[in-house]
């Protein structure tokens, strides 16, 4: 069995070129504001990313750029000017921020129905990272309903937004995370196995049920290379869906938050 590759940026392409007919039937051209705090390298490319897929469909784009010495009161006065603004209707504070920034409290202060990240716990709607998964599964008729699904990670950017989709899906979900025990019975059980945990080739192929659909949502740096939570190469003989790092998950992020801000800005 060789598994299936799931091609996020052909599923991220296609997606975006039918929201740019969305945006075309919009009353005015709304705006996606990104916050970027300091100059981190992966960080810059994330914010670009976003830029060019937002300018392709159609959307304006602001980008605020600060330095990391900024303070907790200067942030929080950016976002509540941006809430304010009637032409933005996205706001992404791009991650990570410094040390001294309170992250929950910025995310708790994001308007909900501008937080197009999913980050607001009250938040219109559901992370990018977690869209874009769902997406990935649905184009691929892979199905939910009554399957068993192990997400491995918890962070409220992935793991736990996307275990909530797939329960809204109707797959029956086990979370996993670091301090889960027998971490490979849980996951040779999952007929859909996402790995979200942020730790390289933590899924081998011993921990994978023949003819699972494994996604994986890890990037993770090592020396030059990226590579994700899955022991891609042998994994990908034992599974009949998989993605790949890069390629995979990271094209359908973008997706993920276009298809959040073409919502906003239909409300």
């Amino acid at each position: 069995m060789t598994a299936k590759l799931l091609d996020g940026k052909n599923l991220r392409d296609k997606i975006l070129n039918e929201l740019i007919s969305k945006v075309d039937k919009l009353k005015s051209k709304p705006t996606l504001a990104i916050i970027l705090v300091g100059s981190d390298p992966a960080s810059e490319i994330y914010v670009r990313e976003k830029e060019k897929a937002a300018r392709y469909i159609g959307i304006n784009f602001r980008l605020v750029k600060k330095p990391p010495s900024i303070k907790q009161t200067e942030l929080e006065e950016i976002i509540e000017n941006l809430n304010r603004d009637t032409k933005v209707k996205g706001i992404v504070v791009q991650k990570p921020l410094p040390k001294q920034i309170d992250g929950e409290k910025i995310d708790r202060l994001v308007a909900p129905e501008k937080d197009v990240d999913g980050l607001n716990p009250a938040s219109d709607f559901y992370p990018a990272t977690a869209k874009g998964v769902l997406e990935l599964l649905r184009k691929a008729k892979i199905k939910m309903a009554g399957k068993d699904a192990v997400v491995v990670g918890r962070s409220k950017l992935s793991g736990l937004p996307t275990a909530l989709l797939l329960i809204k899906g109707d797959a029956t979900v086990t979370i996993c995370h670091s301090k889960t025990n027998n971490l490979k019975e849980k996951t040779s059980d999952a007929d859909i196995l996402i790995a979200a945990a942020g730790v390289p080739k933590l899924v081998t192929a011993d921990m994978v049920k023949s003819g699972a659909a494994v996604i994986d949502v890890g990037i993770n740096r090592v020396g030059k290379r990226v590579i994700g939570d899955v022991d891609f190469e042998r994994v990908k003989k034992k599974a009949s869906f998989i993605t790949s790092v890069p390629g995979g998950v990271g094209p359908m992020i973008v997706a993920g938050l276009m298809m959040n801000l073409v919502e906003a800005a239909e409300k």
